[in-house]
């Protein structure tokens, strides 16, 4: 198959992906150098990442106005151009109250991408769900990634150039992006911004049921795989006997899973239904994070990362459904408010998880993250008998 334009524009956008969440990711390996430094304590650190998380949730909504307002390219330039800028923003920050408003400006700026860039795809591909899943994988490459670089500098030149590596892969992003991406019609030039922000017209793009099944879905799934992804490496470690080592390359593994099941995910939404998709993705996280905690020995933990890593890609085919039950005006600002609602709330899946690991142990801490899975699946399975067309 020839190169085309579009593929380009996908090869960018994966990229541009790329470079928000590595910035994000390069946080987490150097907080024991953070505290040290800012003599703080972790509390305070996981506030100031809470609150970046959160901040990356609640720009989603405001992305798409902005892209139905200026076009999608302009707001992607901004959030990768944005998110090198604040990466070395935050590693200069002098004091710690600094440094938490930088987190936050940061979750901000990063998070004008992924919706915009969804609607970006939308207008480009046919095969929206090969392209969505696509796209994801800079998420989960930069995962692999971002960790181990991050933690390499920062052991041998400190915490602050650790988490300015973001400007380094962020830069020639932008450049490329601003050089191959033609500029895009917006959808709405004229509409008053204000306009958007009107409350009646939310709750009723909210209340559809065509939006608000696979919402309540999308929720419950970014609170587990949020927990997953926050609690993994200590669970194996504190849970299963695990040493850091050992932790860390099955966690690395968890990602590269993750990234192969999203494109393999996106097209079976394309070819067999999105629910279909959306299904077997979460019946395999609920089999998958039920085996972290019953299966036995390292084959359990392989099928358990094979499974939940697979469920975890889930995003690859529940986007494209919120997008086909969207009309094309609404896409824009419609999927950055989904985005928006399903992110801050499943940004809980952290404190959900440790909360309950304090109270209860980490085994029934991810056996709850196996009921979740399987109480979407559920609700799958009782939409298609029942036949509601939802």
């Amino acid at each position: 198959m020839s190169w085309q334009y579009r593929h380009t524009v996908l090869s960018l956008c994966m990229l541009a992906f790329l470079v928000t969440y590595f910035a994000r990711l390069a946080i987490s390996p150097v907080v024991p150098l953070i505290v040290d430094d800012f003599a703080v304590s972790n509390t305070a650190i996981g506030v100031a990442l809470s609150g970046m998380w959160l901040a990356y949730g609640a720009a989603q909504f405001p992305s798409g106005v902005l892209a139905d307002r200026f076009g999608e390219r302009r707001v992607i330039l901004v959030a990768v151009g944005g998110t090198a800028a604040m990466s070395v923003v935050l590693g200069l920050a002098p004091v710690f109250l600094a440094f938490v408003l930088a987190a936050v400006l940061l979750g901000l700026v990063a998070g004008l991408h992924y919706a915009v860039a969804t609607t970006l795809l939308s207008r480009t591909f046919d095969d929206l769900g090969t392209a969505i899943g696509l796209h994801s994988v800079g998420g989960p490459l930069a995962g692999l990634v971002a960790p181990v670089a991050a933690a390499w500098v920062g052991v041998r030149y400190g915490w602050r150039p650790a988490v300015a590596l973001a400007a380094l892969v962020g830069a020639p992003v932008f450049l490329l992006f601003a050089w191959r991406v033609r500029p895009t019609e917006p959808r709405r030039p004229d509409q008053p911004m204000r306009d958007r922000f009107a409350l009646a017209p939310l709750v009723e793009l909210l209340s559809r049921p065509s939006v608000l099944l696979p919402l309540f879905i999308a929720m419950t799934g970014t609170y587990v795989v949020q927990g997953v992804m926050s609690f993994l490496p200590t669970f194996l470690v504190e849970f299963r006997g695990y040493s850091p080592s050992l932790a860390a390359g099955v966690f690395s593994a968890f990602f590269v899973v993750r990234a192969v099941a999203q494109v393999g995910l996106g097209r079976l939404s394309d070819s067999a239904g999105r629910d279909v998709a959306i299904g077997a993705a979460m019946l395999a996280g609920a089999v998958g994070t039920a085996a972290f905690v019953l299966g036995p020995g390292l084959a359990g933990v392989a099928v358990a990362v094979l499974l939940a890593g697979s469920g975890a890609s889930f995003f690859s085919a529940i986007d494209p459904r919120f997008m086909d039950a969207l009309g094309d005006a609404e896409r824009g600002a419609g999927f950055g408010l989904v985005r928006t609602v399903y992110t801050v709330i499943g940004s809980a899946g952290s404190v959900g998880v440790g909360l309950a690991a304090d109270l209860f142990g980490w085994g029934v801490s991810f056996a709850i993250l196996a009921v979740l899975f399987g109480v979407t699946f559920a609700v799958l399975v009782a939409n298609r008998a029942l036949g509601t067309g939802y």
